[in-house]
């Protein structure tokens, strides 16, 4: 639900709060926010003095709040909340938010659980405030160009998708993401597998069963570092999802069968790379060189040149952040909606009971 439209002042842009300048609010969101027509980033909120002086020396004019009550305390003089701290304050800060009358945006996962996710969603919609989740990865480039693919029917009915989200981090890094608590909500099938599963759903619609294997392989790692997620969808294709940070070897991005053709995609967008280099949206934001296209083609492998290299598309993290501009601006459509996210949550929970129980859930 986008709510009333939000009338601005000769124009002005739309104030934003920050909550959060780790890796998710100093490399996501607040350069995307920055870039925005239509927002303005104007409070960051971090007690870490280093991280004050970091968000200060890359965006001179924004306030900084220690907490998250200092921001709400003067909720009056913004119009958008944007929550990017460890995913255990994602639901508090957000019902507080709301509460507040202000819309909201909250990295993935939204929540712990779908039925968090279900009740954030019915606040917003009986206050008749935005709430959306961001799931950036539905603007990587490989995603857009699969979606182009399968719009124009080049691979005929797909049959299976194939998505890793592979990574070589031998040893833990430590830190909430990593940790054993159930309360942090870490691990890698909640963090990589919000995003792979979320594209899967966008894709090939709803999840009908679920079958999981979740392993901590790492010395000294205290939740899972190797995840495998597979899903029959209702459709049925059946996607098969894999997370890691223990891979040696990383296997293909994509790697879409279907009856006409394939499509086989290596490496990740460049987006995020390129934030964290410092680079910011411009002219060629989100292209890549030729030679990581991907390639499209049947009966040989991409590896020896079967099939013809298929363009991709930029990828377009900054579309998110404009749609949700859009959204509050015009009452344009909510670019990633809580109840979405939700169903890729009642997903990840049927995925944390498979591998459990070492069997297959049906939704």
């Amino acid at each position: 639900m986008t709510g009333t439209p939000l009338g601005t002042a000769s124009g002005s842009p739309l104030r934003v709060g920050l909550v959060g300048y780790g890796l998710a609010g100093s490399v996501f969101h607040a350069p995307l926010i920055a870039a925005t027509q239509g927002l303005a980033l104007d409070t960051v909120v971090t007690s870490n003095p280093e991280r004050q002086r970091q968000a200060r020396a890359e965006f001179p004019d924004v306030r900084l709040a220690a907490t998250p009550d200092e921001l709400f305390d003067r909720a009056a003089e913004l119009d958008l909340i944007v929550v990017a701290s460890p995913n255990k304050t994602h639901v508090p800060l957000a019902t507080t938010a709301l509460m507040a009358g202000l819309p909201v945006v909250v990295d993935k996962p939204v929540a712990g659980t779908a039925a968090e996710a279900r009740e954030l969603a019915a606040l917003a919609e009986e206050r008749e405030l935005l709430l959306s989740v961001f799931q950036n990865r539905r603007w990587d480039n490989d995603f857009l160009t699969l979606r182009k693919l399968l719009n124009e029917g080049e691979l005929g009915d797909v049959w299976r998708f194939e998505s890793r989200f592979e990574r070589w981090r031998p040893k833990p890094k430590g830190g909430w993401r990593e940790s054993g608590d159930p309360a942090e909500i870490g691990g890698l099938l909640y963090d990589l597998g919000s995003h792979v599963v979320d594209q899967a759903l966008v894709l090939f619609g709803p999840a009908a069963s679920v079958y999981a294997e979740t392993d901590i392989r790492r010395p000294g790692a205290e939740t899972d570092d190797d995840t495998f997620i597979a899903i029959t969808h209702t459709g049925g294709v059946r996607s098969h999802l894999y997370v890691s940070a223990t891979t040696a070897q990383l296997g293909p991005r994509f790697r879409v069968l279907g009856s006409a053709a394939g499509y086989v995609k290596y490496g990740l967008d460049p987006q995020e790379a390129a934030l964290r280099d410092g680079l910011r949206p411009g002219p060629g934001w989100g292209a890549e060189p030729e030679s990581l296209w991907g390639r499209v083609g049947s009966g040989e492998s991409p590896v020896t040149g079967g099939g013809h290299a298929e363009p991709t598309l930029p990828g377009d993290y900054p579309a998110y952040y404009a749609a949700v501009a859009k959204a509050l601006l015009e009452g344009a459509p909510n670019p990633v909606t809580a109840r979405e996210a939700a169903a890729a949550l009642d997903v990840l929970e049927a995925a944390r009971r498979s591998a459990r129980e070492k069997v297959t859930v049906t939704l």
